[in-house]
């Protein structure tokens, strides 16, 4: 797959591992960190809820940004202030101030995200765009499998000073990527002509054609499908990456050092996958695989739900269903997404989506933190609710999709 991958997507995904594998070690404990510093479950929420509404911020203003600098400058420098700086922050963190400014400096990696996507995408072919994501998705898979260094080094060191340590080692390794990164890629033509185009544009005629372009979005209703899928799958996301460890140490009472051992699981279940089954998937059935793989899921967090305390095999097989259901579901997704959004105004769609995306999950956080004080299992139910209603619309969005094509073939028969 990756030997089909060219250009600005295949520089992109070099690099990618430097990002993920620290990533991986820090995120498994980053709420659990939290907790060991002083934070309640209460304050935890109000600082994803915060960060969140901030990001709708951020990925407002990532279109404009975007065009105005290039796909390669824009990336570089909101990386660097995203992700950098933050990361340092949360290495020297001691209270709930510090977690709160490093969350409000993170949020601004909606801007590089909508210049990386533009820059992976709009030099690939539509056709090999869900080779980009799967790679992507592999890359995440090994990140993954590094998850139990963190472990190792929470049961030598404690989680506090073993967290500073990940930061760290998080904060050199990004910084490196997103250099040699910059080095290595070139701006692609839409780019360039984006670039040209916002010279010529004021703040108020950028404004008017943002105002155009959402117009447009809710008059095209297999975009406007696609995109409540994409919100509530995100949805569930975000309560899935700030609870389930906590919910794993606080409710089924493992140990801090354990809960690493369940990415490991997660990744390796991943790359069987990877490797076996998904290169014989056919491009035209992913909507099938979407399917499938947000049913996994709900049965996942059934079974994760229903586990009584301190008991592993329940946990791992919900966690290789969890694997799997991620990997059925997401790169199919961003695909979907991808191919819906014209090359020609990708960076502001992309950031009116996430924009979208945002004022609907920036209550996750604090819904979340209410609902896991009345019961740890609430917010897991409504993840299975998401999951649910996305099913639905994706079963309407392919019986509307079939409908389109039999009466195109009538219409020109």
């Amino acid at each position: 797959m990756f030997r089909q991958i060219t250009g600005n997507a295949r520089a992109c995904m070099i690099v990618e591992p430097m990002f993920i594998i620290p990533y991986s070690l820090f995120m498994t404990y980053a709420s659990v960190y939290m907790l060991m510093l002083g934070l309640n479950e209460l304050e935890i929420g109000l600082i994803t809820s915060l960060g969140l509404v901030a990001q709708i911020f951020a990925s407002f203003i990532s279109g404009f940004f975007t065009d105005r600098l290039g796909r390669k400058k824009a990336l570089l420098i909101f990386d660097v202030l995203s992700w950098s700086v933050a990361t340092l922050l949360w290495a020297v963190s001691q209270n709930f101030w510090f977690f709160l400014i490093a969350a409000m400096i993170n949020s601004f990696h909606k801007i590089p995200h909508i210049a990386w996507m533009c820059l992976v995408v709009e030099d690939t072919e539509p056709k090999k765009r869900s080779l980009v994501f799967t790679v992507l998705q592999f890359i995440s898979v090994v990140g993954g499998l590094f998850a139990p260094i963190a472990g190792i080094l929470v049961s030598q060191l404690s989680l506090v000073p073993a967290m500073r340590i990940m930061y760290l080692i998080a904060f050199i390794s990004m910084t490196l990527m997103f250099i040699i990164r910059h080095l290595t890629t070139t701006e692609s033509e839409i780019g360039i002509r984006k670039q040209q185009e916002t010279k010529q544009l004021d703040i108020k005629k950028s404004l008017k054609l943002y105002v155009q372009t959402v117009k447009d979005i809710f008059h095209n209703k297999p975009l406007l499908i696609i995109f409540c899928v994409y919100i509530l799958f995100q949805f569930q996301l975000i309560m899935q990456n700030t609870y389930l460890s906590i919910y794993l140490v606080d409710v089924l009472s493992f140990r801090d050092s354990m809960i690493a051992i369940f990415p490991a699981v997660s990744s390796g279940c991943m790359l069987v996958l990877l490797v076996f089954v998904v290169p014989k998937f056919r491009e035209e059935l992913q909507n099938r695989y979407m399917v499938i793989g947000f049913t996994l899921s709900i049965f996942a967090l059934v079974l994760l739900v229903t586990s009584a305390q301190g008991k592993l095999f329940p946990i791992i097989i919900s966690t290789i269903l969890l694997a799997a259901g991620l990997l059925l579901s997401n790169p199919y997704l961003e695909t979907a997404v991808a191919n819906a959004i014209e090359d020609e105004n990708r960076a502001n769609i992309s950031s009116i989506l996430q924009v979208l995306v945002l004022l609907f999950i920036s209550p996750a956080g604090i819904i979340g933190g209410l609902t896991y004080k009345l019961d740890p299992k609430i917010p897991f139910v409504l993840m299975m609710a998401a999951l649910m209603i996305n099913i639905i619309l994706i079963v309407i969005m392919t019986r509307k999709t079939r409908v389109t094509h039999i009466t195109k073939q009538q219409i020109e028969g």
